[in-house]
């Protein structure tokens, strides 16, 4: 591997030694620009998600290096003092990390059920929220099945977001935690007093295989 991703949480909300994104930049490789509907009121912390057999299709026909943008499916979404959290799903295409100089394209196992993609966004003004951090635990019947970092990336059609491939066991009701540490970084005063300790959203959403 050409770094080590720490597991430790403790890490992961320790501030700027937790959060070095400016030197670490992922890019997915096609994601679709389809928008889903608001799914949570204000202050709310756990929606229901929707049903992952159900996609939708893109209207983009553009390919980025010959992969042509996929359907996406919306799981869930919260706001958080402002800040919409939604996370949706993708097939999962390969996607680069840049670590200093040098990269690696993370291919997805045939093992992997979907690409997560978690937006941060001004729920005001849609603006999406860089510098943060996302980790990303789900759960079915209590148990731990995915316990990952979300990688901070950049895509033509989904735009800003964090990102990981998840691996589920089968069709199911999961419940996702996702924690999400605020964005380091200086501020101009209309966000001085928001998004300043970690907040966890938990949500809920069904989803089986496309066959």
């Amino acid at each position: 591997m050409l770094w080590t991703i720490r597991s430790d949480r403790t890490a992961l909300l320790r501030g700027v030694g937790a959060v070095l994104v400016t030197g670490l930049v992922a890019g997915c490789a096609s994601a679709d620009k389809t928008t889903a509907s608001p799914a949570a009121s204000s202050g709310s912390a756990s929606v229901a998600g929707m049903n992952m057999g159900a996609t939708s299709t893109s209207g983009q026909s553009t390919s980025v290096n010959g992969i042509k943008p996929v359907p996406t499916q919306p799981l869930a979404s919260a706001t958080w003092q402002g800040m919409k959290i939604q996370a949706r799903a993708m097939t999962a295409v390969p996607f680069v990390v840049f670590n200093g100089t040098r990269e690696q394209t993370i291919k997805p196992p045939k093992s992997t059920s979907f690409h997560l993609m978690v937006m941060l966004n001004d729920s005001h003004t849609g603006v999406p929220i860089p510098y943060a951090s996302v980790w990303a635990t789900i759960r079915k019947a209590g148990k731990v099945v995915y316990d990952e970092r979300m990688w901070p990336m950049i895509s033509a059609y989904m735009g800003p977001h964090y990102g990981n491939n998840v691996s589920l066991p089968g069709a199911g009701t999961y419940q996702m935690s996702l924690l999400v540490s605020p964005p380091v970084s200086a501020r101009h005063v209309e966000y001085q007093n928001v998004w300043l300790h970690p907040h966890r959203a938990n949500v809920s959403f069904h989803w089986k295989p496309v066959t």
